[in-house]
């Protein structure tokens, strides 16, 4: 599995960052942002905390709640890629401020949740300043408004339990996310591949550090498809990845239910479909 030369590191502290992390989005719908403000010590304690929680029986306490979609989902409960039957093999606990949480482990996770939303928020302003005109005149609202006050933007604390020998299993099978924006902070293992424009399937760098962002379906729509939602996955080359538990902690950004984000959906709209095709309502 190659590596992706053409996504480098693209520092957050730059003169030329807006340009460069557009650029690389505009290509890849990815970029890897280096020199970021999130807490890296905050983010290893995460997973720390999170793996040893998922290892207990308190987790039935907070099993996810069908209609709120929070809490904890267990391997059984897992979502299915459109288009894919089997589920993934993973376990989360989808964290809102409105939701529950283990008390334990919620101030970590709150914080976290505060500071990734900020600077997604600038992320945001970023791209909307990279925008061509005619884009950015087709938008309802400004790209940084459309979060504001959403109750919607989501925090998963992922675990991929390690997969026995001869097992095939999908840890993520290929799909693209839903939302406006996604920041996934560096992951405790690699593993995460991005199919690129030829069809192509590459390895995205696993570099301490680095936080990932990368388009959603939501952002796609909203520009007319000038930023695309890239198809990636979880997978692993080697039975020693596999055998390995995998941490990880994506922020998936959301806009108001309200916003328009095309002629044809709301965002209210689109969540509604997309969560239908993943089989979670």
């Amino acid at each position: 599995m190659p590596v992706v030369p053409e996504l480098p590191p693209v520092s957050y502290l730059a003169s030329d960052f807006d340009a460069s992390f557009m650029a690389s989005l505009h290509e890849y719908g990815f970029a890897a942002v280096v020199d970021h403000p999130l807490d890296g010590e905050r983010i290893s304690r995460i997973y720390r905390d999170w793996l040893t929680f998922f290892g207990t029986d308190a987790v039935a306490e907070f099993e996810m709640d069908p209609e709120r979609q929070d809490g904890y989902f267990s391997l059984s409960q897992a979502e299915s890629a459109k288009g894919y039957v089997e589920r993934d093999h993973k376990e989360y606990f989808q964290f809102y401020p409105w939701g529950r949480c283990p008390e334990a482990l919620q101030s970590d996770l709150a914080e976290h949740f505060d500071a990734a939303v900020q600077l997604g928020a600038e992320l945001l302003t970023c791209i909307a300043r990279s925008l061509p005109a005619d884009i950015t005149s087709g938008l309802s609202e400004p790209l940084r408004d459309m979060i504001h006050d959403s109750e919607q933007s989501m925090l998963r604390v992922l675990h991929y339990p390690p997969v026995s020998a001869g097992q095939s299993v999908l840890r993520a099978a290929p799909h693209e996310d839903i939302n406006l924006l996604t920041l996934l902070p560096e992951a405790d293992g690699p593993g995460l591949e991005l199919r690129l424009r030829n069809g192509e399937w590459v390895s995205v760098p696993h570099k301490p550090g680095q936080l990932i962002v990368n388009i959603g379906d939501m952002l796609q729509e909203a520009t007319g498809g000038y930023l695309p939602s890239t198809t990636h996955r979880v997978a692993a080359s080697d039975a020693a990845t596999l055998s390995t538990s995998r941490m990880s902690l994506p922020l998936f950004l959301h806009p108001r239910p309200e916003v328009v984000l095309s002629s044809r959906y709301t965002a209210r709209q689109y969540l509604s479909q997309r969560l239908d095709e993943l089989g979670v309502t």
